[in-house]
């Protein structure tokens, strides 16, 4: 073999493996990319029930009920449309009222989300309160935020 075809033979091999890779990576994360609707973009005619899927949007105010100690009541609002959803289960401690949120789960019927999981959002200027306070007590604190 000449040295000019062995490395003919190295490069296409070495591209061989290289697409192979990245169809592989692709071909495994398609399952486990997950999007998620906004309420407004929920088409009730092509869901079926009890098919899991994630709701987006913020917690609608004046929506949330307390059913029990681990029991959850509340719409999901994109201030187009809104969504019952229901949650038994422990709330991230970022959830709340006008707070936006990531609701995973089905549709148990028409218009009513029973949720399995709920993901609380936070924009990127969120701080524990007791960085906060002691950022204002320094005097170093951005009255902006």
């Amino acid at each position: 073999m000449s040295l000019r075809y062995q490395r003919l033979l190295i490069i296409s091999v070495s591209l061989l493996m290289i697409i192979g890779a990245v169809f592989l990576i692709l071909y495994n994360t398609r399952e486990n990319i997950s999007y998620f609707y906004t309420p407004s973009e929920v088409d009730f005619s092509k869901i079926n029930i009890n098919q899991k899927m994630r709701l987006g949007g913020y917690v609608e105010v004046d929506s949330f009920t307390k059913l029990s100690s681990s029991s959850f009541k509340f719409k999901i609002t994109d201030e187009k449309a809104s969504i019952l959803v229901t949650f038994n289960g422990i709330l991230p401690d970022l959830f709340r009222e006008g707070q936006g949120a990531v609701i995973e789960g089905f549709f148990s019927n028409d218009d009513v989300f029973e949720a399995t999981n709920v993901f609380a959002k936070h924009d990127e200027n969120y701080m524990p309160s007791s960085v906060k306070s002691k950022l204002e007590n320094s005097g170093y604190w951005n009255k902006k935020y």
